[in-house]
């Protein structure tokens, strides 16, 4: 029951990601704020804490990264934001306001509070807007997102149930279910790091999970390449960290999703016959998972694994683009509606915008 009920909540938080990409006001352009604030936060977490430092007893390295990693509140706060087109001292206020809250929570409340400060920025009188943004957004982001934390760890306990009840059963029937259900979980806001540190999964089951990651991020380069996801650097970008394309992926669910799944079930079940385990929970993402397996394992078992995990990993993305080559991809426009200035509305502004060569001048926090 409690693998139903887990393999039900991530299907609901996958659907429910294209569901805000495709349909939510500004969804795509929310996403792709996402996505920046991964990037700006988990990937410097998961090189400096855990494949440099972690690895090679950095304890000074892996203190910056285990700082960058804390702070995706305060990136998702900031980035959402911007990409509404509000100012740069009002987006960094919500960030700030966020400073403690997880990536998730921070992203849900920052999108439905940056519907609020838009209002306040066109509404009120400049310079007094300042002063409300001050008094009312901390206030205001602290209760949506202590109503939304523990919404969100909930359901990273009820998929987290899953794979411990999988860790229990039949070694490759685990092998088979972390494969599918971890690298799908590490390409959404939930993080793969974050649900396997929560439920503190250690040995062969979080070697299942790194090494499936690692499978995963070649599946993802070889079908973002062939499918002609993103531009031209999107592959190597989305196999260093797929949370850094999320709004791709959530954009284009199925090809991706499906041929992950399969990928990492075959993934999962090559790492429990080699054995191979890792001693340190949290290490579910590609190339640092990688790294610490290679640390804490037969270097020549190890490498077998892995290059067996690269070939399956291949064939799989190569199969994925060839099933779903027909399927209608759909374009992300990551160009955010705010670059330096507030949105230009009336006719008189854009004339403006067309004769000085589409720069308009404004106070930096304010109206235009």
């Amino acid at each position: 029951m409690k693998t139903l009920s887990g393999v039900l909540m991530l299907v609901l938080v996958l659907c429910g990601m294209s569901l805000f990409s495709f349909k939510a006001p500004r969804g795509k352009k929310s996403l792709s704020a996402l996505s920046g604030a991964a990037c700006a936060t988990f990937l410097p977490e998961a090189f400096l804490r855990y494949a440099v430092g972690g690895v090679f007893h950095l304890d000074y390295v892996s203190q910056i990264g285990e700082t960058m990693g804390s702070l995706g509140g305060l990136a998702a706060g900031a980035l959402v934001p911007l990409a509404f087109g509000i100012s740069p001292v009002f987006s960094i206020i919500l960030g700030l306001s966020l400073i403690k809250v997880s990536l998730l929570p921070a992203f849900i409340t920052a999108y439905l509070l940056s519907f609020v400060v838009e209002q306040m920025q066109k509404r009120i009188p400049e310079g007094i807007d300042l002063l409300v943004v001050i008094l009312v957004i901390p206030v205001a982001a602290s209760l949506v997102a202590g109503f939304i934390q523990p919404v969100v760890l909930g359901v990273l306990e009820v998929i987290g149930g899953t794979i411990l009840s999988a860790v229990d059963g039949n070694p490759y029937v685990m092998g088979a279910i972390l494969g599918a259900i971890i690298p799908i979980v590490g390409m959404t806001p939930l993080s793969s790091m974050v649900l396997t540190a929560l439920i503190g999964l250690t040995g062969v089951p979080m070697a299942v999970g790194a090494l499936t990651c690692y499978g995963s991020s070649i599946v993802n380069a070889a079908l973002f390449k062939k499918l002609k996801l993103g531009t031209a650097s999107t592959p190597l970008a989305v196999a260093i960290e797929p949370l850094t394309q999320v709004d791709i992926i959530s954009s284009n669910p199925i090809p991706i999703y499906a041929t992950n799944l399969f990928s990492g079930m075959v993934s999962g079940i090559v790492v429990t016959f080699f054995g191979l385990k890792v001693p340190v929970t949290g290490m579910a993402t590609p190339w640092a998972g990688l790294l610490v397996t290679l640390g804490n394992n037969a270097i020549q078992t190890t490498l077998l694994a892995v290059a067996i995990i690269t070939v399956v990993s291949l064939m799989f993305g190569f199969l994925g683009a060839l099933v779903f080559k027909r399927y209608r991809i759909e374009a992300v426009d990551n160009t955010p509606e705010f670059e330096g200035t507030t949105e230009v509305t009336s006719e008189k502004e854009k004339e403006a915008v067309k004769t000085k060569g589409g720069v308009t001048y404004e106070h930096s926090y304010g109206h235009q």
